[in-house]
């Protein structure tokens, strides 16, 4: 159980996930200047970094949780793992649960959710571009 009161755990959330968000948005920026437009119009590259690097991160995270996992892992886990990961790429989370999946042997609960994830994702994304384009 956490230690953080409500309020001072979803503040954690916020600051991390203002933070993430950001580092987004200038590794967007970054990658148009290195790759130039064309580039970056032709293949998400700013996204693949970005979920590589989350992925990363949250491995490291979670590593040192594992070791470090004192009092104040709690409060690490929420501001870098929910929100600051969780602002930069919602896949380091994904990544994450999939690995744990892998570690605990449910081979066929890691490949559903894996499959559920991407397919439901792309379905649910074109719902909402159909509804938009006619109501729009």
């Amino acid at each position: 159980m956490s230690s953080l009161s409500p309020l001072a755990a979803t503040l954690n959330v916020a600051l991390g996930g203002a933070i993430g968000a950001v580092l987004r948005y200038q590794l967007g920026r970054s990658m148009t200047w290195w790759l130039g437009p064309q580039a970056v119009m032709a293949f998400p590259w700013a996204t693949l970094a970005a979920n590589i690097l989350g992925s990363l991160a949250m491995g490291l995270l979670a590593g040192w949780l594992a070791r470090h996992g004192d009092g104040s892992g709690e409060q690490w886990r929420l501001l870098v793992g929910v929100g600051l990961l969780g602002g930069f790429t919602t896949f380091s989370a994904f990544s994450l649960e999939m690995m744990l999946l892998i570690e605990r042997g449910q081979m066929s609960a890691a490949f559903s959710y894996a499959a559920v994830s991407v397919l439901a994702g792309l379905v649910a994304l074109y719902i909402g571009l159909i509804v938009m384009r006619l109501v729009g």
